[in-house]
Formats: structure tokens, C-alpha cells, sequence
């Protein structure tokens, strides 16, 4: 089983029950595919380096995560159809 970290930024104009079904959707995923979330970390609102989709704010959330090196690309194809994920990005994290 290898770790990672998942970084996802979620519209900040969704109220706090939606952005909590997002993530909880993200989390599902990866148990649905055979990982095991660890830790879920929130940053809250933030300013984007540059605007995307005419938003500058987006709430930062970072969820660590252990499973197979084929989970990720799964959960990131489910993750790019998502309508309120403005971006993510998942890294493996070194032992």
C-alpha cells in the first residue's frame, strides 16, 4: 500500500453542507476502490494564484489516503466530472 495526498479545491460558493458532500463523495470513491483515507485536512477559503471560471476563492482540502498504485488514476477520473471541484491534484508521498 502506498500513501498519498490528494489536494482538492472545492467552489467557495457552496454552502458548508455541499462542500461537506463533496469531500464525502471524494472519500467514498477512494474506498470504493479499495483505499483507506487517513486524515482529511481543511485549509478553508483561499485566493487562487489566477482566476478559473471567473472564481478567485476556492476552499482547500487535502485528504491522505493509503491504497494500490492503480486507485488514484481511478478516483481522478471520477474527480474530473465532478461540477464543483474547481482543481485537484494527487501526489504519492515518499516513506
Amino acid at each position: 500500500m502506498n500513501k498519498y495526498e490528494l489536494a482538492v479545491v472545492v467552489n467557495a460558493k457552496l454552502e458548508d453542507d455541499a462542500r461537506a458532500e463533496v469531500i464525502e463523495k471524494v472519500k467514498a470513491l477512494i474506498v470504493r476502490f479499495g483505499g483507506n483515507v487517513t486524515d482529511v485536512d481543511e485549509w478553508g477559503k483561499r485566493r487562487l494564484a489566477y482566476e478559473i471560471q471567473k472564481m478567485k476563492e476556492g476552499v482547500y482540502y487535502f485528504v491522505h489516503f493509503e491504497a494500490d498504485s492503480t486507485v488514484p488514476a481511478e478516483v481522478e477520473q471520477r474527480i474530473r466530472i465532478m461540477d464543483n471541484v474547481i482543481r485537484y491534484l494527487c501526489v504519492k508521498q515518499e516513506a
